[in-house]
C-alpha cells in the first residue's frame, strides 16, 4: 500500500448512506434526550454530542450529493461552520437529499 492513497472509513459511502447514518444519530439523540434529568445539565451532554454529529452527517451527505469529494469534506475535519458555509453556497435551503 506504499503508492496507494490511504482509504478512510466511509470514503466509499454514498450520500444516501451518509444521510441514513445521520438519521440513526438523530434517533439516538432523541432517545438520549429522554434520559436527561431536570437540574442536571451534564445529563444533556450525550444528547448534544449525538445531535451535533447528526447535523455534521446531514451536511456531509448534502455536500457529497452536490459533488464535493470525500477528500474535500475530510479536510473540513469537524468544522460545522465551514460545512454550513459550503452547504449554503450550494443551496442548503430548500434542497432534499
Amino acid at each position: 500500500m506504499a503508492n496507494e492513497e490511504r482509504k478512510y472509513p466511509g470514503e466509499l459511502a454514498s450520500p444516501q448512506q451518509i444521510r441514513e447514518l445521520a438519521e440513526e444519530y438523530r434517533e439516538a439523540a432523541n432517545l438520549l434526550l429522554q434520559q436527561c434529568r431536570p437540574g442536571k445539565p451534564l445529563t444533556r451532554a450525550p444528547f448534544r454530542l449525538s445531535a451535533i454529529h447528526a447535523i455534521e452527517l446531514y451536511l456531509t451527505a448534502l455536500l457529497l450529493h452536490r459533488g464535493h469529494s470525500p477528500n474535500q469534506i475530510r479536510k473540513l475535519q469537524h468544522d460545522l461552520s465551514a460545512r454550513t458555509e459550503q452547504a449554503m453556497e450550494i443551496g442548503l435551503f430548500g434542497l432534499r437529499v
